[in-house]
């Protein structure tokens, strides 16, 4: 049976993507910091599941607590980390916690699960970025996402260094309906996330490098990578108005 991490497990995409790799003949180890939400999806999948309490903001603690899921389920083919945070109009302190989480505690399990694969000789990586990361339009969010898709890249650079069989795959979201999103007004191509999750897990099952979700992001992402500045800037306002 192949088996699976998915990091942030609990509520949105993960969740969405927990059911679907499920179905698909996973066993499942569910990580996050909302235990009870995946102690209680852990009863609903079709699959043998392990849950594990892990928190971005303690770094070195997830390493350490990704490890020991790894050993308690005795192999992973597949490690995803979809955890993060965002908000739309953050405060100083807010941005730190984003920096926390989606910089620092996304690259510590990213880089642990990358040793794990190195060791094993095989595996695959997939990291939830965003179609934020594309350009500054968020303040910090935009850039610790463009963090987190660089980080990726890089992790594919070294696989391929080293003559191993590790893919890693960089998703990029566009609007899913998430808690994250659930407050933000005006948004548009607003997908559920069951859909979004099975987008991705094709994206997995093709052992993509890239990916936008939903596949119509593309259109957007080649827009935000092409648009002038001030063009860019203008749209920006009037989106926010």
């Amino acid at each position: 049976m192949r088996r699976a991490i998915i990091v942030g497990s609990s509520t949105g995409i993960g969740r969405a993507l927990a059911r679907v790799l499920a179905e698909a003949g996973y066993e499942l180890g569910l990580a996050g910091r909302k235990t009870e939400l995946m102690e209680e999806l852990a009863r609903e999948i079709p699959a043998p599941a392990y849950v594990k309490h892990i928190d971005l903001v303690r770094a070195e603690e997830a390493r350490m607590a990704l490890g020991e899921l790894v050993e308690e389920m005795g192999d992973v083919d597949l490690i995803v980390v979809n955890s993060g945070v965002g908000s739309s109009e953050p405060t100083w302190e807010e941005e730190l916690a984003m920096i926390a989480v989606n910089v620092t505690g996304f690259a510590a399990v990213a880089r642990r699960a990358m040793d794990y694969f190195i060791e094993r000789g095989s595996g695959q990586i997939v990291g939830i970025s965003s179609i934020s990361a594309l350009r500054g339009v968020a303040s910090a969010y935009s850039a610790t996402k463009a963090f987190d898709s660089t980080f990726l890249e890089g992790l594919n650079f070294e696989a391929d260094r080293l003559g191993l069989d590790i893919r890693v795959t960089d998703v990029k979201p566009g609007f899913v309906d998430t808690p994250m999103t659930e407050r933000n007004e005006g948004m548009f191509w607003v997908a559920p996330a069951d859909k979004a999750a099975r987008q991705i897990y094709e994206a997995i099952r093709t052992r993509k490098r890239h990916v936008y979700v939903t596949k119509r992001w593309r259109i957007v992402g080649w827009v935000m990578k092409s648009v002038p500045y001030p063009i860019a800037s203008w749209l920006q306002g009037r989106r926010r108005k």
